[in-house]
């Protein structure tokens, strides 16, 4: 019968008991059972010797051998006894049974003793008897009824040993049999085994509670395998590209529409790194997904380049989400890949429109600002200098005005090829808005090569360009700024290469100007002077001076020429040329236009009230900027306003205006001229002169420039006589075109005279009058007669 180790060890504990418990019990059992008998027979031993020694007195006394003989052989034949030995005292008789002296070990004890007799005079002495107790066995000492209780009890020991190992096979050891085989099928079969076994116990408990367990395994089995295959349905049937990795970024699951997109065989890449499917460049990226999005709830996000079965190359959106392994599980991640190449492709097309100007092609502010912030990132690493180049076409806007915007394009996009052309590969351009261009150059000495650069740009746009079949001048003026000898930043840098240029369009345009510290401060001055322009339309600071013009015949007072004047409550009266220049610019020029118009017109008003001025005309300067389609309205409903009739009302223009050549500008023009108004040309010598200009625009007045009147009386005479020629010259002109002459700037009587003699009908200046507010003009109108001679008029202060 085939031993087990439950039951090899309920046998050892059997065991185990018998012989710490029973044994113990039973040896001492044996000792003292045994103890009592020997001290039994030794008392039986000495009682039966005391009762024969005795019995030895009165054969010795009478030396009776043969009843010595018969007592000593009856002592001997006692079973305890094994040696006697009996001497009487005179050495006559001495009997040892047995014969031969036995070995003393071999005795328990030796019993020696006197043999007395009583004689009728007392007692006497008359031997010794020496009796050897024999030594016996443990089991000698037993009688035959002890050695049958022994029996018996080891009978009912072996009888209760051999139950015990029956009942515990009975009644443990099978069904604990058939509960492993159970088990054991389960584990190799896969199939929940039920155990064969009904008792009421606890074994039959512990069958009944395992087949329950069985069972119910089985129905979560069931409900798992059902639960992980519509997963697993889930997983493939998503149109999503799912898939799984582990800690060392090993594959564990994709699905099916990951395998499809991608092209690789499910066999292929589980148990590969993700990251060998990244490419090269990417996998860092992707290695620092986690560090880059701790705080997106747990997901990571990465956008890499992935390769494909095919090889090519696609681009990836990969959010990830996953658990941190631990004591009781692995760690566990779901990936979800999406392709995002087109939409990549899209961004890409968008950031390149987004930065790239759409006419030239070349980079817009946004990308300009984008290379800048980089390029001095680059300088700054390898200690090199960036220049600015900012290029500003002149004459542009005349180009759009006179020309349209289709040519203007044309004209950008020539323009823009030829400074590409002049430019290394790695030198970055940009139009910046309008026709403003910028150019960036890095090199150690980068200050010498952009004047180098600048220069051949100039001289790249000295070739007319072609626009409709026809040649155009065009020039630009660029001004230039290095990082960092004149800038720290990237904003900075391009302001000050545009003050730079702008440095260069007031000292004449068409050139290089390379930045200066004093651009600063022409540029703070600017700012503060667009400062006042602002509050001085807001606070009313704005005036208007007015300039007697007089018959050069008779001295009388023939009009007035309004002038603009700031008058600052702190600064006093601020320099009008500055002030209009920078309006101009601006675009403010037409509110400040409008608030010096209806003041002149009031002020005309007040002073056709006086004697001998009803009639008396108002010259009113106006900025290119002002004429628009509804300037001959608002100068009408001014005019009704203040009773003042058209034809009293001179708007005076510069050549400036008329070389546009706008339709809109002649429209407005004409309509004025029609309303009654009439038009004076302003500083007439000092520009084209052209005669076209008298002929065809409405030109009703022409005006001398002072320059000339100044030359009028210079110490050079050749300066005086061609002076004198020339205002002969525009005089003839003037009056063969029907308009009238005025000179400005008259500041002697010298000059007056010669004007007078020169048939000039009208002047003004400082000998008569500087532009005066309205107050003091009408005192100092009152110093103005009909009769009153030049010469007794002193010059003004």
């Amino acid at each position: 019968m085939k031993m087990h180790s439950v039951e090899s060890r309920f046998i050892a504990i059997v065991i185990g008991a018998l012989f710490i418990f029973v044994a113990p019990l039973f040896a001492l059992f044996l000792i003292l059972s045994s103890d009592r008998v020997a001290r039994e027979r030794l008392e039986n031993t000495e009682v039966l010797l005391e009762a024969n020694v005795q019995a030895l007195g009165k054969p010795l006394w009478d030396f009776d051998k043969d009843s010595i003989d018969q007592i000593v052989s009856a002592l001997q034949a006692d079973a305890d006894i094994s040696f006697v030995h009996v001497r009487d005292t005179s050495d006559v008789i001495d009997i040892s049974k047995p014969a031969t002296r036995p070995d003393p070990d071999d005795a328990r004890s030796i019993v020696k003793t006197d043999i007395l007799y009583k004689a009728n005079d007392g007692i006497k002495k008359v031997g010794t008897a020496e009796i050897w107790i024999r030594k016996e066995g443990l089991l000698s000492r037993f009688s035959t009824d002890e050695m049958s209780i022994f029996a018996i009890f080891f009978f009912a020991v072996a009888t209760l040993f051999t139950a015990a190992i029956i009942g515990n096979r009975i009644t443990v050891i099978r069904p604990l049999m058939r509960l492993t085989a159970a088990i054991e099928a389960t584990r190799r079969l896969g199939s929940r085994h039920h155990v064969d076994w009904t008792s009421s116990d606890e074994m039959g408990a512990l069958a009944h509670n395992f087949n329950e367990m069985q069972s119910q395994l089985e129905r979560e089995e069931k409900e798992l395998k059902l639960a992980h295959a519509r997963a697993t349905d889930i997983y493939n049937l998503t149109p999503a590209m799912l898939f799984s990795i582990d800690a060392e970024n090993r594959i564990t699951a994709v699905s099916d529409y990951w395998l499809t997109a991608t092209g690789y065989r499910r066999a292929a890449v589980i148990g590969q790194e993700f990251t060998d499917f990244v490419a090269e460049d990417w996998r860092e990226t992707y290695r620092r997904r986690h560090d880059e999005n701790n705080a997106n709830g747990g997901i990571c996000e990465a956008t890499v380049r992935f390769r494909c079965a095919d090889d090519s190359m696609i681009d990836v959106l990969i959010l990830e989400t996953g658990t941190a392994a631990s004591s009781h599980r692995q760690a566990l991640s779901l990936s979800v890949m999406t392709d995002v190449t087109d939409l990549k492709e899209a961004e890409n097309r968008n950031h390149h429109q987004a930065i790239t100007d759409h006419l030239t092609g070349l980079l817009n502010r946004q990308g300009f600002e984008s290379v800048l912030d980089e390029l001095i990132g680059t300088a700054d690493r390898l200690g090199q200098q960036l220049a600015c180049l900012f290029v500003d076409l002149d004459r542009f806007k005349w180009i759009n005005d006179n020309l349209g915007h289709a040519a203007g394009d044309d004209v950008l996009c020539q323009v823009a090829t030829r400074l590409r052309r002049q430019l290394r590969a790695g030198d970055r351009i940009a139009r910046l808005g309008g026709d403003e261009f910028a150019i960036l150059l890095a090199a150690p000495n980068a200050r010498q090569l952009a004047m180098d650069v600048s220069e051949r740009l100039v001289a790249s746009l000295r070739t007319p360009l072609t626009i409709n079949g026809a040649d155009l001048q065009v020039s630009a003026s660029i001004g230039v700024a290095v990082y960092p000898d004149h800038a720290s930043t990237a904003a900075c840098l391009l302001q000050k290469s545009d003050m730079a240029m702008y440095a260069r369009k007031r000292s004449g345009k068409n050139g290089v100007q390379l930045f200066d510290n004093n651009m600063v401060d022409i540029a703070r001055k600017r700012l503060e002077t667009e400062q006042f322009i602002d509050q001085g339309l807001r606070d009313d600071w704005f005036v208007a001076h007015l300039q007697p013009i007089v018959s050069l015949a008779d001295g009388r007072v023939a009009g007035f020429e309004a002038l603009m004047r700031l008058s600052h409550p702190e600064r006093g009266l601020l320099p009008p040329a500055e002030i209009i220049g920078i309006a101009e610019e601006n675009g403010s020029i037409s509110r400040i236009g409008d608030t010096i118009l209806s003041k002149s017109i009031a002020s005309l008003a007040v002073i056709s009230k006086l004697d001998g001025l009803a009639d008396s005309y108002l010259a009113v300067n106006f900025s290119p900027l002002q004429f628009e389609p509804a300037l001959p309205a608002r100068l009408a409903a001014l005019l009704l306003e203040h009773g003042v009739t058209p034809s009293r009302i001179v708007v005076e223009i510069t050549e400036a205006v008329l070389m546009l050549d706008n339709p809109i500008v002649r429209e407005v023009l004409d309509a004025l001229s029609d309303l009654g108004c009439r038009i004076a040309l302003d500083d007439f010598g000092t520009g084209y002169s052209s005669l076209s200009y008298l002929n065809r625009f409405p030109v009703d007045i022409v005006k001398v420039d002072q320059s000339f009147t100044r030359s009028l009386s210079s110490d050079q005479p050749d300066v005086r006589r061609k002076s004198r020629m020339l205002i002969e010259g525009i005089r003839t002109i003037s009056h063969q075109m029907g308009c009238a002459v005025v000179a400005e700037g008259i500041e002697t009587t010298e000059q007056w005279d010669i004007l007078q003699s020169m048939q000039i009908e009208f002047g003004q200046g400082y000998l008569l009058s500087r532009p005066l507010p309205l107050d003091a003009l009408l005192e100092k109108l009152d110093e103005f007669t009909m009769t009153e001679r030049p010469e007794r008029r002193a010059a003004a202060s």
